[in-house]
């Protein structure tokens, strides 16, 4: 039998931490977290209203039970090259809990359906939202260019905007960190923003960015914004293009965009 918790062995994410109150907690708050991200692709033969249904049990008796996934998120295709695409995400502390996980998650299972037969049934019946075609990746959270967390709770999903840049590796170039404090922590649009980079996976220079909106509508808005905020705070154009210039050393120049929707029930 293929239970979940099989499938999230290797498996985004986005919470980074916990609030803290003393010297030690904060030194833990700024280690790196570990998140997995499983991409599998839903079976075009079931109704969105029964798979929601199933993970949404699954996520009850399990995932929000287990304290070592720290964080988890369900991303559903929004604007992306494939509408069958959904995004299993879960957040670590460690390297070695991602492992423990899936045994926790084991007994969790098992104490959730206590029938061999229920649970085999159930299982059964899961595995049918899915195909077999999956990919796994593990990212490292980036806690030394910043982060804007997610305070407010809603019940309507989010947009959840990822841009996958590559770093060039070289070493050169900087100000990431600066512009995420002059520009993107200032935008009033964005709910939160979590930077993560290549952990073990099939690309090394991965650099990847969730943007977290309310709205497509406010997505639009918040890059007009950030131009507004470009301008104000480099007015001399010379000083722009110097810094831009510099910061650009830090990628290839090549990226892609992807556009997802959260499901809120499915959050922790």
């Amino acid at each position: 039998m293929k239970t979940k918790s099989t499938l999230l062995g290797l498996v985004l994410w986005m919470a980074l931490g916990c609030v803290i109150g003393n010297a030690q907690e904060k030194e833990e708050k700024e280690k790196p977290v570990f998140i997995t991200m499983t991409t599998l692709h839903r079976s075009m033969d079931v109704k969105a209203k029964d798979w929601k249904a199933s993970e949404q049990e699954y996520f009850d008796k399990v995932t929000s039970k287990n304290d070592l996934i720290i964080g988890s998120e369900i991303l559903t295709h929004y604007y992306t090259d494939d509408n069958t695409e959904i995004i299993l995400v879960n957040i670590y502390k460690t390297w070695e809990d991602i492992e423990k996980a899936g045994t926790v998650s084991d007994e969790l299972i098992k104490k959730a359906w206590p029938d061999e037969k229920a649970r085999t049934a159930f299982f059964e019946k899961y595995d049918k939202f899915y195909t077999p075609v999956h990919s796994d990746e593990i990212y490292q959270s980036i806690t030394s260019v910043g982060r804007k967390e997610y305070k407010d709770e809603t019940k309507k999903p989010m947009i959840v905007y990822i841009r996958k840049s590559q770093m060039d590796m070289s070493g050169k170039g900087k100000g990431v960190k600066e512009f995420n404090e002059k520009i993107t922590f200032k935008n009033p649009y964005l709910k939160a923003y979590y930077p993560y980079r290549h952990s073990w996976g099939s690309n090394s220079t991965d650099f990847n960015e969730a943007f977290f909106y309310d709205s497509l509508a406010d997505l639009e808005k918040s890059n007009e914004k950030i131009e507004e905020l470009i301008k104000l705070t480099w007015p001399n154009e010379k000083d722009a293009d110097a810094f831009f210039d510099e910061l650009e050393k830090s990628f290839t120049g090549k990226h892609s965009d992807y556009i997802y929707r959260n499901i809120p029930s499915l959050s922790k």
